[in-house]
């Protein structure tokens, strides 16, 4: 057991510390700022992941928001993100992020990008990656680049190998109503969740690859009799069958490799472009842990937004760590502060006694978010005020 804990925790130290592991955000901003309720004094703390929702975060024209990453990679891509919409224009903007391909990125970077950029990681980041977004190779888009981006584009593959199961998912994915949806995902269902998808999702460099750590699978295996993989199972059903797919562009994104104008993250649509743009300074970067943030920057901040980190704290070897980032919110949070976050267990039962006994959580709020989340792989959805 120990030894298996060992390379377990080195596999996903190895690919969170040499990958940039979240090419998109994979949390629902349409429900975020309805739970969050941000305005022009808001000064929020959040996870970076790929930086798209903390753009979006900004058309409510918060006062800060501090994005806070141990994964340098997150940063540097939210700073490429800032630096096209400030720097170029929207039809730029939208080749590199909506298509993710840009046949003229290397001329566009050395000239408008590069120098704009904040630090020498960033820029030596994307010195060095700039074929994310080549038209060259097997992976033709950035979206199937990063170690969930391999991922999609390996199932994919596989989808599109199966003629079937490729015509299935089309229809699936271009579906005008629920009611379509669940007819094309009932054919599709068991072609797709065969055997060999089921030995391939259960897999740790797989979950690692797509950013779940072991303590998070297994919080999600114990919801269900069949493990992780009926927890998976359940999640695809609730996304096809009861949420729209007209407007869900995070799953259509990584079986089509790209965004299009009328389904897209707001960051990307042409109607947004100067406010963001005017808005991105106040966007602060951070390399380290939440706690490392809020040691070094204490302050009276409004909003934590915390993803699904606390599943990754929520191992016993890691309470403490968990308890002392919890006691840096308090201290750092002002009077009423909101706390949001999501988990792949029905309960935070997790949390510290002094959590529970501290934060109010909205539990109307909440369902309203995990029935309406077009994301839709968490089990739970927890938004508390302090």
């Amino acid at each position: 057991m120990g030894i298996a804990h060992t390379i377990n925790e080195k596999v996903f130290r190895q690919i969170h510390g040499n990958s940039l592991v979240y090419n998109t955000c994979w949390e629902d901003p349409r429900c975020d700022r309805r739970l969050l309720g941000l305005n022009e004094n808001s000064r929020v703390v959040m996870l970076t992941s790929a930086g798209c929702n903390a753009l979006d975060y900004l058309l409510d024209g918060p006062a800060e928001v501090h994005c806070v990453d141990i994964n340098p990679r997150q940063n540097a891509l939210l700073h490429l993100k800032i630096a096209l919409l400030q720097h170029t224009d929207h039809a730029t903007l939208f080749q590199f992020m909506g298509h993710g391909v840009a046949p003229q990125a290397r001329d566009v970077f050395h000239e408008a990008i590069r120098p704009r950029l904040p630090d020498l990681y960033s820029a030596n980041f994307w010195e060095r990656n700039l074929h994310y977004f080549s038209t060259k190779g097997l992976r033709k888009s950035f979206y199937w680049h990063g170690s969930s981006g391999t991922v999609a584009w390996i199932i994919r593959k596989w989808l599109l190998s199966r003629p079937e199961a490729a015509r299935l998912t089309h229809r699936l994915l271009e579906s005008q109503s629920v009611e379509e949806q669940l007819e094309w995902y009932e054919q599709l269902e068991p072609l797709f969740l065969n055997r060999f998808v089921q030995w391939l999702v259960q897999q740790h460099l797989v979950q690692s690859m797509l950013g779940v750590p072991k303590s998070q699978q297994h919080l999600a295996a114990a919801i269900f009799p069949d493990g992780l993989f009926g927890y998976i199972r359940q999640c695809l059903r609730h996304v096809f069958t009861r949420l729209p797919m007209s407007d869900n562009y995070f799953w259509k994104l990584y079986f089509f490799g790209r965004y299009e104008l009328d389904c897209c993250p707001n960051y990307l649509r042409p109607e947004h472009f100067a406010t963001l743009a005017g808005r991105a300074d106040r966007i602060g970067t951070h390399n380290g842990s939440l706690s490392d943030f809020l040691s070094k920057h204490p302050g009276q901040y409004t909003h934590f937004v915390l993803l699904d980190h606390q599943d990754w704290l929520a191992a016993r070897r890691r309470r403490p760590a968990l308890e002392e980032e919890w006691r840096l919110i308090f201290e750092n949070a002002a009077p009423g502060a909101k706390v949001l976050f999501r988990t792949a267990s029905f309960e935070p039962n997790f949390l510290p006694a002094f959590v529970r006994e501290r934060v109010r959580f909205d539990l109307d709020a909440a369902a309203w978010s995990q029935a309406n989340d077009r994301v839709g792989t968490y089990a739970g959805t927890w938004v508390g005020t302090m």
